[in-house]
């Protein structure tokens, strides 16, 4: 693919009208073409949504360029994102290009919405990190990258901006190495960056000298003896051989291909969209040689087929394996579910399971997402975008069919503050309560918390700028005008050391339930653990089931008031009666054996901490250091450097609310402040974080007993 070097200030011609690029003609089967799924992250202002908007109108997906400053942006939806030139929700496009189709996912950049990224990770088959010329690598350029490698998603490097003032190109590479630890590969030659007559010249895959590919070869020669021999004889390898070892080396994480670009003048778009398929394909055709190993695997569906299930030929029968990554709500058909099919098929008027809620229900409409211009279908398989309609329940985060199929989430931030919301009239506390549960059904991450008998409403959030949007999406979406109560830090609990926990609930009858658990404290972000060592002889799986599910909600209070995380409990023993014991007598049990394991092992009170970078005037360094320690925080050596000083410190979130403005104050706004989520530390003594009890604590036993009895007056 021969291409001739472009500059920033040249018009760009939307190259899906060229004859070469994609569509359902070229794809060699004549069926669908070959589709994988690529999120665009980064740091907040790199340009995100202006690349996806330039990629859509070089693919011919959009007539028009939209700009994110003039709030015409195609990717944003909500009427704040247009507002406020930010991208609140994540936004999937489909568009063609060559020989493919490829899903696009604008996700947004603040650091407040990490939660709507991560949602996004599980989709995606690669990933483009974006990361400025001018301000290089953020503190949430770390966290991507983080979750990026934890995941396997392959990913590409654009350095966007290049034509800014101030853009270094160079430097930023240098800080990839440096911070992030990357091998990177640049694969484009950058000229007269800083400027408008900035061009990119595309070593790939026409490289044929050795001065085109020294640089190349020098980063793939520490994984791969061919280009390590290339390098050392000063001879080039087959540009064929070349990007074939580029893209082994990208799907294992080995190498980081490196792009230029200028998405706001649509510089460097459509080498980045070649890229995509000059490295990602890769890691696709392993996972899905993978995938069709399994019986299970459902091949593409052919174009002539129908629509009901009985029809399919029996290669399509297979297990349906899809994950909900986005909700929206549409005034006539309620929930539109936006999902990716990992499995099998999904179709109009199937019936399907949905196994993160245990239920089912029928598909009324399915929407694919797909290019302009290309032939709509009822149906969506492996690889595929889809929404669908008609199941009432749903919630972002829900697996459809077989769960093992979905890739497992990773957690790249938590709420960490919890508030309480007031309708600003009181006649709308319902109505209040209804939105706020509608938009945590979109973002669970709210974790809303409806106590009705109280008048009371909750909100776990994870800063300020969540909190504005949030009361612009209530007074727009709902006509709801709200207040917030102060926010409150979220603290967890964990159990201090192995114990046991026993509950004997025979009395008053009629009632028989016994159980005997182990209970065992695991590493950070192990999440809960059940299992059962008992056989269905001693207690029947209908009882070990009410077990299971009544441990989720016991543990959301545990002895300070607080969600108790990283634990394992085993169902060592359990008793039953032929005559005494009742339906739910063993989700009353549950609860008071598992807190008795609790006050039997005590319990870590932990607190969430914040890592925080600041930079500022040199002679501010000792107060702020002070300001660290006086904070219980901790730092690194500061960085000095042509009079500014760079320190990176790890922050307890309770003390670290308010500094922001402190520090806004004392450096006369010249300080540049940055943070991320660090993790949960045990708190020292002095700390105490109790949080009220709502309901009635299962260590009480007879009230207990009298409360879950309806009986407690």
């Amino acid at each position: 693919m021969q291409r001739t070097e472009s500059s920033a200030s040249e018009p760009q011609t939307p190259k899906a009208r060229l004859p070469e690029n994609g569509g359902t003609a070229n794809h060699p089967s004549g069926g669908t073409p070959p589709q994988w799924n690529i999120g665009i992250v980064a740091h907040v202002d790199a340009g995100k949504t202006t690349l996806t908007e330039q990629m859509l109108f070089q693919a011919g997906a959009i007539p028009q360029l939209g700009r994110v400053d003039h709030g015409t942006a195609h990717s944003d939806d909500l009427a704040v994102e247009r507002l406020r030139g930010i991208s609140v929700r994540s936004a999937a496009q489909v568009l063609a290009w060559r020989h493919a189709w490829i899903g696009l996912v604008d996700t947004p950049g603040h650091v407040d919405f990490a939660a709507e990224v991560e949602r996004s990770l599980q989709i995606l088959d690669g990933a483009i990190l974006l990361v400025s010329a001018v301000d290089g690598v953020q503190s949430h350029t770390r966290s991507l990258w983080n979750a990026l490698q934890a995941m396997r998603i392959p990913c590409l490097i654009c350095i966007n901006k290049v034509d800014r003032v101030g853009a270094r190109p160079l430097e930023v590479m240098a800080e990839l190495r440096q911070q992030l630890g990357v091998q990177v590969v640049p694969v484009q030659r950058l000229v007269d960056w800083g400027s408008t007559q900035c061009s990119i010249r595309s070593l790939l895959p026409s490289a044929a000298t050795f001065a085109d590919q020294e640089q190349i070869l020098e980063a793939l020669a520490e994984t791969d003896a061919a280009a390590l021999e290339a390098f050392v004889e000063e001879s080039p390898l087959p540009p064929d051989d070349l990007l074939g070892t580029i893209a082994q080396q990208t799907v294992a994480a080995s190498v980081t291909p490196v792009f230029f670009g200028a998405a706001l003048h649509g510089l460097g778009v459509t080498e980045l969209l070649d890229g995509i398929l000059q490295f990602v394909p890769r890691w696709l055709q392993r996972s899905r040689s993978v995938m069709e190993s399994k019986p299970s695997e459902a091949k593409e569906r052919p174009e002539s087929t129908g629509t009901s299930s009985a029809q399919r030929p029996a290669d399509h029968r297979a297990p349906l394996a899809a994950l909900v990554f986005k909700l929206e709500h549409h005034p006539r058909k309620g929930r539109r579910a936006y999902i990716r099919v990992f499995q099998g098929i999904v179709a109009i008027r199937d019936s399907v399971s949905n196994a993160t809620q245990a239920s089912e229900g029928k598909i009324t409409a399915v929407e694919r997402l797909q290019p302009p211009h290309t032939p709509s279908e009822p149906w969506a398989g492996p690889g595929h975008l889809a929404v669908i309609h008609g199941l009432p329940d749903i919630q972002v985060g829900d697996i459809l069919g077989e769960a093992a199929a979905v890739p497992p989430a990773y957690s790249m931030a938590r709420p960490l503050i919890r508030v309480q919301v007031h309708p600003a009239e009181d006649q709308q506390f319902t109505a209040l309560g209804h939105a706020l549960e509608q938009l945590s059904a979109e973002d669970p991450a709210l974790a809303l918390e409806w106590w009705r008998e109280e008048r009371e409403l909750y909100i776990s959030m994870m800063g300020s700028i969540q909190m504005e949007i949030l009361t612009v999406l209530l007074q727009e979406r709902f006509g709801l005008a709200v207040e917030f109560g102060a926010p409150t830090v979220i603290y967890k609990e964990r159990l201090a050391q192995p114990t046991e926990g026993y509950v004997s609930y025979t009395m008053p009858k009629p009632c028989w339930a016994k159980l005997h658990f182990r209970m065992e404290p695991l590493p950070p972000n192990s999440g809960v653990q059940f299992e059962s060592e008992v056989n269905y002889d001693t207690l029947p799986l209908r009882y070990q089931k009410q077990v299971a599910a009544a441990i989720p909600d016991t543990l959301k209070q545990g002895l300070f008031g607080w969600q108790v995380e990283d634990l394992k409990i085993t169902l060592i023993d359990g008793e039953y009666h032929l005559e005494h014991t009742k339906a739910p007598d063993f989700t009353v049990a549950t609860p008071m054996g598992i807190m008795d394991g609790l006050q039997n092992g005590g319990v870590l009170l932990l607190e969430p901490v914040e890592g925080v970078v600041i930079q500022a005037p040199e002679e501010l360094t000792s107060r702020i250091l002070g300001d660290i320690t006086g904070m219980r925080g901790r730092f690194a050596t500061p960085n000095m450097q042509d009079g500014v000083v760079s320190i990176q410190a790890w922050i307890p979130t309770a003390e670290f609310l308010d500094y922001p403005v402190t520090l806004a104050s004392l450096s006369s706004g010249r300080a540049v402040l940055s943070k991320w989520f660090h993790g949960y530390q045990e708190a020292p003594p002095s700390v105490r974080a109790e949080r009220k009890r709502r309901g009635v604590n299962p260590l009480d036993r007879s009230r207990w007993i009298l409360w879950v009895r309806n009986a407690l007056h």
